[in-house]
């Protein structure tokens, strides 16, 4: 007889909001398309996902009371976002098109805030990680909402969503995931970061202020009150599968090449090398302008539409790995992570996509992923 599969349910969906209006409030980041076609509806779905799993900081499983503990820590998530929210602007923002759905794509700094979801999942979070069939049931621990390419601003607090989901071993993970369009995933990455000082400075200094109490006030004093189930989903893999491989690689800036292109077809020839997949012949490039907007640059491999590309000398590049960019710094109740795992999703299974980020703000060196069909 087949073992039914665990479930993830959704038990509470709030938005995270900012502490304090932007300065920048206003302000729009344009997307620049150079290239056809125009967006699609499937490009829009391209995302970076991060799930960090941590270990009960007490050591053990707490059923007693673990209810109200468990809102307890919701708030202080939920109010620890708000705060680092304030500090990074972006990720409040909304992306839109202008002249109302016909114009170019951009982003709009509104202070509209992102999704967090609360789950809980029926599985020890041991078992789930030593499961071999674990990166592709990992989708269900960081769930996304497809972005309507027609009245995108519907969709606004899931262009970035954090969910924090709790296993029945005491465990808990925060998985968080963004639009491509939206930010980069060193961007998100380094929100995370903000997030969890602003999660340590708001429990030591005991700032859960009045307002957002009263809104888990009655969960508070009635806990079952929360646990009423939104929905449930079976912790299956995925029904469309992996489609996509992602290799990161690491550049200074000294010899990275001004022409873009050049840079990001050497990524995709040595991934597509690396991991002994067919080069694709189209792939998209992601880069910033330097100014907060976003470069979309089309392009095809060498020979592939009768011209040349400059090339990038192969030995400048060199391998990395999401750690790099130090996930482990996002600490929750004191502990670092026991494990994390990143991706970049992309439903185009025929084209490759490259992202161009800088390691800091004024630094020399970049990293950039070059995602390539599977």
């Amino acid at each position: 007889m087949a073992v039914a599969p665990a479930h993830l349910h959704v038990e509470s969906m709030q938005t995270a909001i900012p502490i304090r209006i932007a300065v920048e409030r206003g302000r729009t980041l344009p997307i620049a398309v150079s290239g056809t076609p125009p967006i699609t509806t499937a490009e829009l779905q391209r995302r970076f996902r991060a799930v960090l799993y941590y270990r009960d900081a007490d050591g053990g499983h707490r059923p007693d009371g673990e209810a109200r503990a468990r809102l307890e820590q919701a708030a202080w998530v939920q109010e620890a976002l708000s705060a680092a929210l304030s500090d990074e602007p972006k990720m409040a923002g909304r992306l839109r098109r202008r002249s109302r759905g016909d114009g170019p794509w951009e982003v709009k700094l509104n202070d509209s805030g992102l999704r967090l979801l609360t789950a809980s999942a029926d599985t020890p979070m041991a078992a789930f990680l030593e499961a071999s069939d674990r990166e592709s049931k990992e989708a269900a621990l960081a769930l996304w909402t497809d972005v309507d390419a027609q009245d995108p601003e519907m969709c606004a607090p899931f262009f970035m969503q954090v969910q924090l989901t709790w296993f029945n071993d005491g465990g808990c993970a925060i998985g968080a995931c963004c639009s491509l369009l939206h930010a980069d995933p060193l961007s998100l990455i380094n929100f995370l970061k903000t997030w969890a000082r602003a999660h340590a400075e708001v429990q030591e200094q005991s700032k859960l202020v009045l307002n957002p109490v009263i809104r888990y006030t009655r969960y508070f004093r009635s806990p079952r009150a929360a646990t009423k189930r939104l929905r449930s989903i079976p912790l299956v893999p995925a029904a469309d599968g992996a489609t996509t491989t992602t290799v990161l690689f690491r550049i200074v800036g000294d010899d990275a090449p001004a022409d873009r292109g050049a840079l990001a077809e050497a990524c995709v020839a040595q991934a597509s090398e690396k991991l002994g997949f067919e080069e694709p012949a189209r792939f998209t490039v992601l880069a910033g302008d330097g100014l907060g907007g976003l470069n979309v640059v089309r392009a095809c491999k060498p020979g592939g539409d009768g011209e040349t590309t400059p090339q990038c000398s192969v030995q400048a590049l060199r391998d990395a790995c999401w750690n790099e960019a130090g996930l482990e710094e996002v600490v929750l109740d004191g502990c670092k992570p026991l494990h994390v795992s990143c991706s970049i999703v992309s439903p185009c299974a025929d084209e490759g996509l490259v992202v161009v980020m800088p390691a800091a703000a004024g630094c020399a060196e970049f990293f950039i992923s070059a995602t390539v069909p599977s």
